[in-house]
């Protein structure tokens, strides 16, 4: 099914991806944040719902539909560096500040920030082209929206 998108993220040159294909994209590494630790949490897959549905105005129902096309992507899907890259060809520099707060509010959805998705928040944000200052103020409002 995600052949043809998980080609197109693996090649040398890879072309600008569709919107459908940018959705799946930024899913599939919002999923994978969410299982950097091991444990993908009910509360993770409901945030990741929430994420889509307000990005691209969808109902609950859609939204849960695109993470499980998003869950099957990732699974399929061979790093990292292919959905950051495609993230960063498709949208401009604020709507990536606004991945990387989709991203932390993922990591903060369980109450709890582990190693390995720190780890690999330090690793995506500059993939995503976005500077560590940029990212920690991306960390902050999404927590503070998580407590609010």
């Amino acid at each position: 099914m995600f052949a043809d998108l998980i080609r197109r993220l693996t090649d040398p040159a890879p072309e600008r991806l569709p919107d459908a294909d940018a959705r799946l994209a930024l899913g599939a590494l919002l999923v994978r944040i969410a299982r950097a630790d091991g444990q993908y949490s009910a509360e993770e897959a409901r945030r990741i719902d929430r994420i889509l549905g307000t990005r691209y105005a969808l109902s609950e129902g859609a939204a849960a539909a695109l993470r499980a096309d998003c869950e099957v992507m990732e699974a399929e899907a061979p790093d990292t560096v292919r959905f950051t890259r495609a993230i960063k060809d498709a949208v401009s520099y604020e709507e990536r500040e606004a991945v990387i707060e989709a991203l932390w509010e993922v990591v903060l959805a369980d109450g709890q920030r582990d190693e390995e998705e720190d780890a690999l928040m330090r690793m995506v944000a500059p993939m995503l082209g976005v500077s560590d200052p940029d990212s920690a103020r991306a960390r902050q409002r999404a927590a503070e929206r998580m407590q609010s």
